[in-house]
């Protein structure tokens, strides 16, 4: 087997890694840049729409703010340099939350209402599929203070506020955002399938697809489909998890009907300060994304993204808890590749805090397959991807 040594492994941190790195940073500053004027702009013609400048601890809607961002701030400190409504799933693919305002004082509900409507309102025979486990309805009795605004039937019918119709209103102000901020040269809207706006935006390295989404940012809530922590679970520590929950969900516009649960200021806080004790498991994180982008899954719609190993080093830090675990770098990379292996071989990824939701469930197995064939290839002599 021809294998590796720490020094290739810097090597390659040095060279490659931290290319890809720089090219990212420099894409985002650009893509951040247009998309807070364009969210500011909608935000001017709709009210219940914020700029990405106001997203997570900087929504309006909280209240205890600056506790809020005192926390976040310590927590991430010079670990988080862009803003926390985007995320980078792929080097030209990123996922942008869009905070709304106006929902406040929210307190999940048991619902049974069926839903008899389409999506203009129409009424139906038979009841609309109801949510998968990562979903769920949302309702306006669900908020002790919602605006006049979000009764209006552009975003509601029947007491629901629906996803579908939430974008489409928000895709048309953002159209018109487009113009009136002359970024037309730089910024197309792309055909969607489902409930997404999809964007092409052009960059001085590149042109990069940005997915934006209307987010419903929910604050000191936590789900109760997520039980987390788990019973006797060792890493986070008990004082990090009950922090981490603090800064609450997110309810995100990507499907017709119904809303999916992010938690991303949970999965931030978790990837920012993952190193505290001086282990390896960013680093570890960084070489198995490069090599995944590289050579296992490569393209602009991978099936695997870096959303899927971060969950996937998340189940690894609870696994293996302990410092001493993360301390040897070479072992770190080739035990976070062979369970990747297995997750793509079985087609099976637990999500972190929702664990009976499989993230591969809808996953191209074809796809899947020839990446697995290919963890395999760099398993048997992973020296000659690794110098």
């Amino acid at each position: 087997m021809t294998d590796f040594t720490e020094e290739d492994l810097d090597h390659f941190l040095q060279n490659q890694v931290d290319l890809r790195h720089r090219l990212v940073s420099k894409t985002m500053e650009e893509v951040q840049k247009i998309m807070k004027d364009l969210t500011a702009e909608v935000s001017v013609k709709d009210t219940r729409f914020l700029s990405i400048a106001y997203s997570g601890v900087h929504n309006d809607n909280i209240k205890d703010q600056p506790a809020l961002l005192s926390k976040w701030t310590a927590l991430l400190r010079g670990r988080c340099a862009f803003n926390p409504a985007i995320q980078v799933l792929t080097p030209t693919l990123f996922l942008i939350s869009v905070p709304v305002k106006g929902l406040m004082g929210y307190k999940e509900r048991r619902t049974h209402q069926w839903r008899y409507y389409t999506l203009s309102g129409s009424r139906l025979l038979s009841p609309v599929r109801e949510p998968e486990k990562l979903h769920q309805w949302l309702e306006l009795e669900s908020f002790a203070n919602a605006t006049q605004e979000w009764q209006d039937a552009t975003v509601a019918i029947e007491g629901d506020i629906v996803p579908a119709k939430v974008v489409t209103v928000f895709r048309e102000q953002l159209e018109e955002a487009i113009k009136s901020c002359s970024l037309s040269s730089k910024v197309s809207i792309l055909d969607s399938a489902g409930s997404v706006v999809r964007v092409a935006v052009e960059t001085s390295e590149m042109q990069v697809e940005v997915e934006l989404v209307p987010t419903v940012e929910l604050m000191h809530n936590w789900p109760k489909k997520a039980r987390w922590p788990r019973l006797l679970q060792r890493w986070p520590s008990a004082e990090r998890a009950r922090c981490i929950k603090s800064f609450g969900f997110n309810l995100m516009a990507t499907s017709n009907y119904h809303w999916l649960l992010s938690f991303s200021r949970a999965e931030q806080v978790l990837l920012g300060s993952i190193d505290e004790d001086g282990g390896c498991r960013r680093r570890c994180y960084r070489i198995v994304r490069q090599l995944k982008e590289d050579v296992w899954c490569p393209g602009n719609k991978p099936v695997i993204t870096a959303y899927h190993l971060q969950t996937l080093l998340f189940w690894n830090c609870e696994k293996y808890p302990g410092v001493r675990d993360w301390k040897n770098l070479h072992e770190s990379v080739l035990r976070l590749a062979k369970k990747l292996h297995k997750c793509a071989s079985q087609r099976y990824l637990r999500h972190y805090f929702i664990r009976s939701h499989n993230l591969l469930k809808y996953t191209n197995t074809n796809e899947l397959d020839d990446m697995a064939k290919k963890i395999t290839e760099f398993l048997e002599k992973p020296g000659t991807y690794i110098h």
